[in-house]
């Protein structure tokens, strides 16, 4: 990073990205597969990944409430993988010694009954569902670098899914849609109440970055009416919470949501990331859509970074940057996270693009 050409700390370089203000240099944010960064070492990377990359944002805590805290009952295992009943109460199928997509097997919570007799006791027996003590000490040291700081949580829908599977909750979404509305409020209520407390132990986020996929590659995996209706008025009273509390909303989702984003707007979202471009999402076509009212974080291709192809990748960023660099509402992430197919010299091209670039 070229330190004579920044003038902003990082927390009032996000915040005015995010307000789409007047700033020094593009934010910057990514996620390397752990198979990434043990190729990168072997061809030269050595050292901490987010302070190489300059990383303006970081995690306080994660709030992702769970009915049965701590299980892990390993079901079977074999010389790869491990069939696993964990804390959400499904069963899966994990790889042993690298990084990759769980096998769904089966999720236990498949009625109403179950839900109401078993899971919803189960999430709302504990008072908060993280170490308070640990994200006030993650806080204080994330402020005193002057890093953007934020809460991270999955949301409602990802927890149903999580719960419930994508069979059962699409389903239950047109069947019993009531069910649905509680499953999500009660979610939501666990979440806020989580941040809450980590505010009530002194600090003071800049934000909340909330995780949850409502998008898979062709599309929402419901109608914007469905949205509006079940799960949307929860993603509002997050935006509200973050908002009344001097906070921005970053929300995240794979897949193709573009129908929804005038519906994400109007959650009080200020960002959307990460802009999967596989799924068509592509910040040239949506910042002239959008830009005046989102920031954009990410749509990095990685399919692109994983030809390895100078020419291609330099338009990748290039034209990326410039997109979202227009409306000074632009932060630097990929398109997902960086697959190990992406060599080192890759990644280092790609963000020296953004230096080089990158700065207004």
């Amino acid at each position: 990073m070229s330190a004579n050409k920044t003038t902003l700390t990082s927390r009032e370089r996000v915040n005015r990205a995010l307000s789409r203000q007047d700033h020094d240099r593009v934010p910057r944010q990514d996620g390397p597969w752990p198979e990434t960064l043990e190729r990168w070492k072997g061809e030269g990377f050595d050292g901490d990944f987010d302070q190489w990359l300059g990383s303006d944002l970081r995690n306080v805590c994660w709030s992702w409430p769970k009915p049965f805290p701590g299980q892990e009952e390993i079901i079977s295992e074999d010389d790869e993988t491990r069939v696993v009943r964990d804390a959400m109460g499904k069963t899966q199928r994990t790889w042993k010694n690298k990084f990759g997509t769980p096998e769904h097997i089966s999720f236990d919570c498949d009625s109403q009954e179950k839900w109401e007799q078993v899971y919803k006791p189960g999430l709302l027996s504990h008072q908060v569902h993280l170490d308070v003590t640990e994200a006030r000490k993650s806080y204080d040291l994330a402020r005193s670098q002057d890093k953007w700081t934020h809460l991270a949580s999955i949301e409602s829908f990802e927890a149903i899914r999580q719960l419930m599977g994508d069979e059962v909750t699409l389903m239950s979404m047109a069947e019993d849609p009531e069910w649905i509305r509680d499953l999500s409020i009660t979610y939501t209520d666990l979440v806020l109440r989580d941040f809450d407390a980590v505010l009530e132990a002194g600090a003071e986020p800049d934000g909340i970055w909330v995780f949850g996929d409502i998008g898979y590659s062709r599309g929402p995996f419901f109608s914007p009416q469905m949205y509006r209706e079940l799960i949307w008025p929860d993603h509002k009273r997050m935006g509200d919470w973050a908002h009344a509390h001097g906070m921005k909303f970053i929300y995240h989702t794979d897949g193709d949501v573009r129908p929804l984003i005038p519906s994400l707007i109007d959650t009080g979202a200020d960002c959307l990331q990460p802009l999967e471009a596989k799924a068509g999402m592509d910040i040239r076509e949506l910042v002239p859509q959008y830009g005046d009212r989102l920031s954009f974080f990410g749509n990095i291709d990685m399919t692109v970074a994983n030809t390895n192809d100078r020419e291609r990748v330099e338009h990748e960023v290039r034209s990326k940057l410039e997109a979202g660099m227009s409306t000074r509402g632009y932060l630097y992430h990929s398109d997902h996270s960086v697959p190990p197919g992406v060599s080192w010299e890759t990644y280092q091209f790609i963000v020296e693009l953004v230096e080089r670039h990158g700065y207004y």
